[in-house]
């Protein structure tokens, strides 16, 4: 797949440093809501495809982000790729 936006993860702690890395390497505006259903938005209508997500130790973020957060953000991330063709989301 040729990639239009791509997005690597890296050493994510929480929520808020994921969001900062997407709005960072996807040049989102500085009024980016930073929540999930903003997130949800950005990934399924806003970014030029394709789009490639790359989650780099994701086992450990699974470990050390607070409460649900891994877990909504994988949701988030699963549920945008099964509404945008092409969204593709590698985990490693």
């Amino acid at each position: 797949m040729s990639v239009g936006t791509q997005i690597v993860l890296s050493q994510i702690k929480s929520l808020d440093e994921a969001y900062q890395q997407i709005a960072t390497q996807a040049n989102l505006p500085a009024d980016f809501g930073r929540n999930l259903d903003a997130l949800y938005d950005v990934l399924t209508t806003d970014l030029a495809g394709p789009v490639q997500i790359m989650w780099r130790g994701f086992m450990q973020s699974e470990k050390i982000m607070p409460g649900t957060q891994f877990h909504d953000l994988m949701t988030v991330l699963n549920d945008a790729a099964g509404e945008r063709d092409d969204l593709e989301v590698g985990l490693c």
